[in-house]
């Protein structure tokens, strides 16, 4: 029996769709790259400290307040490529970065550090052009300290956490920087404290979710004795527990409300029993409560501080 013979599909097209899904691989390689979950709620950050610190007679500044966003998210994106450039060979065996796209070469190391050092200063230009001078020194001094200090200290010391906590709670103070045009008064410096102590307890559940990966890396995150624990439960405690006490302040210094304040101390005593949950039991069950009870509280204090703002 005759069959019908097949219709050649045109090379023009193959080439076509070839190129079309390389284009598409490698602009989610790069999208990747930036790490778009952590720039949400680096841009939640800086809206709220631009917000808090905006008093302006009449309209309120939505251009600016858009600019400072574009211009922290490609600083935030820069040191992200340039993140995963530097610790390359490390993510490669760990299971948790396997998969990065300059691990898989996605995007070739030379191209990530190209990436990585165009877009950050990229940021920090526009932010001197388009915003103000404060906030882009504050954005280059928070990545300066993030790859220059804080991602080489990984593989030298545990009190790595607190050198990238210095420079993690950065973008309220870029928000606050470009709305006021300064840092003067308590009002930003509460915002830095927060995200600055929140910090802690949030990555010790990752470190401790973590914590074979990262010795295989030779990342040293938690001390390889019988610290460990004592080292966890600290970092996750103590922080949290002034977490509570500093939550309370933008009520006092008349920033926020006292429907924040309720809602404030709800939160904190939450995040509290599962900080003390992980450092008693010290399981990865209760690291990953952890961790996922930090995702719920900072978005939800920093939206009521912004709803109930006085």
């Amino acid at each position: 029996m005759a069959t019908e013979s097949a219709i050649p599909v045109p090379r023009e097209l193959v080439f076509s769709q070839s190129a079309r899904r390389t284009l598409v691989g490698t602009t989610g390689s790069y999208w990747s790259l930036t790490k778009p979950d952590i720039n949400l709620l680096i841009a939640i950050t800086v809206a709220l400290g631009f917000s808090l610190a905006a008093h302006f007679p009449g309209n309120f500044p939505y251009l600016r307040l858009l600019n400072t966003m574009l211009g922290t998210l490609l600083v935030s994106s820069g040191a992200a490529a340039l993140n995963q450039f530097i610790e390359r060979r490390h993510d490669g065996l760990m299971r948790r970065t396997a998969r990065r796209p300059v691990v898989l070469r996605g995007v070739s190391p030379r191209d990530a550090f190209l990436f990585g050092t165009f877009v950050s200063v990229c940021g920090i230009v526009y932010l001197q052009i388009f915003v103000n001078p404060l906030s882009s020194f504050v954005a280059a001094i928070g990545l300066g300290i993030y790859l220059g200090l804080y991602t080489p200290l990984k593989r030298i010391t545990p009190l790595c956490t607190l050198v990238g906590a210095i420079s993690g709670a950065a973008p309220p103070l870029i928000g606050w920087a470009a709305a006021a045009g300064s840092l003067r008064g308590p009002g930003a410096w509460v915002l830095y404290m927060i995200l600055f102590l929140w910090q802690f307890p949030h990555f010790m559940a990752i470190a401790w979710m973590y914590r074979e990966d990262y010795d295989r890396a030779g990342y040293k995150i938690l001390p390889r004795c019988k610290r460990r624990h004592r080292f966890a439960a600290v970092q996750s405690v103590f922080p949290a527990g002034l977490l509570v006490l500093c939550s309370m302040i933008p009520t006092m210094i008349g920033i926020a409300g006292t429907i924040y304040l309720a809602g404030a101390l709800l939160l904190g005593i939450g995040f509290d029993f599962y900080a003390i949950r992980l450092a008693l039991q010290r399981t990865n069950t209760a690291a990953r409560r952890l961790l996922f009870a930090s995702i719920i509280y900072l978005p939800s204090v920093l939206l009521m501080m912004f709803l109930d703002k006085r």
